[in-house]
């Protein structure tokens, strides 16, 4: 019977490494948020060094996707054998290749919801899997862009729809944090904290999706991920 890539499937399985890694995935994506946060907070009124802040806080996001993905590439064979500090240290050698292939990506999208939306989910889609192919394949930015189309072709209708359902649910948790934390958090450290909080729970989401759509389209097309 030939086989198939799943939205259930896929999501199924990356929630469940979420709630298996949960003790690794959310305590690193927490400091390292709330220390993108605190720097935010600190330079909200100042334009120059908020963007200076945004710049450090895209490189730390880029630098916990990249662990994130070497983290579920550790754990195919069933268990986390590397440390987070080898997770971390494995990204480095690409951390530059990733940053530069979220503001393509990050641009190319966008400019594409601009231009009535479908061509922006057209770059979602045959994009999905860029980060994997650079941090698993050492691949170059704009390589790593064209095996991710390679790899998605053929299942880009499942792939956009993974995307969405799991965009829906990191949208609609950090809308209940926001929510929350209107009610409770009174002073800029309480919001700080929760912003950091929002951060924690829904950026392995995103990073672990893509992860698992990567080593499944892999395994679809009978391939094997790079030692």
């Amino acid at each position: 019977m030939e086989r198939k890539l799943s939205v259930g499937e896929t999501l199924g399985e990356a929630f469940s490494i979420y709630r298996d890694q949960a003790g690794v995935l959310l305590p690193v994506a927490f400091w390292l948020f709330l220390a993108v946060a605190v720097l935010e907070g600190l330079t909200e009124d100042d334009a120059g060094w908020l963007l200076a802040a945004i710049v450090i806080g895209l490189v730390i996001a880029t630098l916990y996707q990249g662990m994130v993905v070497g983290l579920v590439q550790d754990v195919q064979d069933g268990r986390r054998d590397s440390s987070v500090g080898e997770l971390m240290r494995s990204v480095l050698p690409v951390l530059l290749p990733l940053v530069g292939a979220g503001i393509i990506l990050g641009l190319g999208i966008g400019i594409g919801f601009l231009l009535l939306v479908v061509p922006g989910l057209y770059l979602l889609t045959i994009w999905a899997v860029t980060a994997p192919a650079i941090v698993v394949e050492r691949r170059g930015v704009f390589d790593a862009l064209g095996r991710s189309r390679q790899l998605v072709r053929g299942n880009g209708w499942v792939v956009l729809g993974t995307i969405l359902i799991a965009f829906l649910i990191g949208i609609v948790v950090a809308i209940s944090l926001a929510w929350i934390a209107e009610e409770i958090a009174d002073g800029e450290i309480l919001k700080i904290v929760f912003s950091a909080l929002a951060s924690t729970v829904t950026a392995p989401i995103e990073a672990l999706v893509a992860s698992v759509l990567y080593f499944r389209l892999l395994d679809l097309q009978g391939e094997q991920p790079a030692a």
